[in-house]
């Protein structure tokens, strides 16, 4: 985190009872690659900040997750790109004085990197016929599954995603899931599906059970999405309420 910007730049899944409008469509994700001999450390500083943040409200809200390979995902909801101008921490900053810098030189020395980047969230795609949330209470745990795709390949995966949606939907499936695609700063196209669940064997249980729902046609149906794929990478982990904020 080497600048106030960066905490803004929160990936997802992205996905507490913080529920954003989602007529702010896009996402603004910052992730830290944190060293796994300093976890314990980075979450001891990314707590101080969220108690600062708490205390000195700036306006700037975000939700966490750390996934199993111990990155930190910082999730903002971003109006326009505008956004990523504002300096909403420069008052913060201010009140603090030097311990708001030393607190960001103490997140550095816990990772050797950090990227930033834009996601949006694909109603069209998205799966939850009851509302779309970001977040379901008591189901913290995630799977986000990233399905990457070269450019000729855009009308086609998007079409079978499609069909993804409507074996979902005439199955009446109870398994539903999010869709956000890849915007400003990603390297590569990909969309990534979020499905929320309580725990790692909730959601062993909830994709077989899921599997049954959508019958034979399941098959065929994801054999043609995968077609389209150039690379499929799956991660899990946790939203966290606790290093996460939202202003007053």
């Amino acid at each position: 985190m080497k600048t106030l910007k960066s905490i803004l730049l929160a990936a997802l899944l992205m996905c507490f009872t913080f529920n954003f409008s989602f007529s702010q469509k896009r996402y603004q994700i910052h992730v830290d690659n944190v060293k796994p001999s300093m976890v314990g450390e980075y979450e001891k500083i990314a707590k101080s900040f969220t108690e600062a943040c708490v205390k000195y409200n700036p306006q700037g809200p975000w939700i966490t997750a750390s996934t199993n390979d111990m990155k930190y995902m910082y999730i903002s909801p971003m109006e326009n790109f505008a956004d990523l101008d504002k300096n909403l921490y420069a008052d913060m900053a201010k009140a603090m004085g030097d311990d708001f810098g030393k607190m960001f030189q103490d997140f550095n020395k816990c990772y050797d990197s950090h990227s930033d980047f834009v996601i949006s969230l694909s109603e069209s795609l998205t799966y939850m016929p009851e509302g779309i949330s970001q977040m379901q209470e008591g189901q913290n745990y995630r799977n986000w599954y990233y399905l990457y795709f070269t450019p000729e390949n855009s009308a086609n995966i998007y079409e079978a995603m499609k069909g993804v949606k409507g074996l979902f939907e005439s199955t009446g499936s109870k398994s539903y899931y999010r869709v956000y695609s890849s915007g400003f700063g990603c390297p590569e196209s990909f969309y990534l599906v979020a499905i929320s669940s309580k725990d790692e064997v909730d959601s062993a249980m909830g994709g077989k059970e899921n599997e049954k729902v959508l019958g034979e046609k399941r098959p065929e149906v994801f054999g043609n999405l995968m077609k389209y794929v150039s690379r499929f990478e799956e991660v899990t982990g946790y939203m966290r309420p606790d290093l996460s904020y939202t202003p007053k």
